[in-house]
């Protein structure tokens, strides 16, 4: 099966955590790169990556690296062991 080259905004929309309507306004004011195919809107699988990083403040990457750090600190011997299974 051969990978979309496209995303669709209720895809898109999934992946972000926010509603279709967010995403198609996004698109409409030209926040995210999309092209239009008959009625609906489709957004290149090159642009996705750029879209995700956009969307996390460096407040949230703070967030998510003390949590792992933190997981890691707590949990590494039992993350090591599943690792292995």
């Amino acid at each position: 099966m051969k990978k979309s080259e496209y995303v669709t905004i209720p895809q898109l929309a999934k992946m972000l955590g926010l509603s279709r309507v967010a995403v198609y306004r996004k698109v409409k004011k030209g926040q995210i790169k999309a092209i239009r195919i008959g009625r609906t809107y489709a957004i290149p699988q090159k642009h996705i990556a750029a879209i995700l990083g956009k969307t996390l403040r460096e407040e949230d990457k703070k967030q998510i690296d003390d949590a792992v750090e933190k997981t890691v600190k707590e949990y590494g011997q039992v993350l090591k062991l599943l690792g292995r299974e």
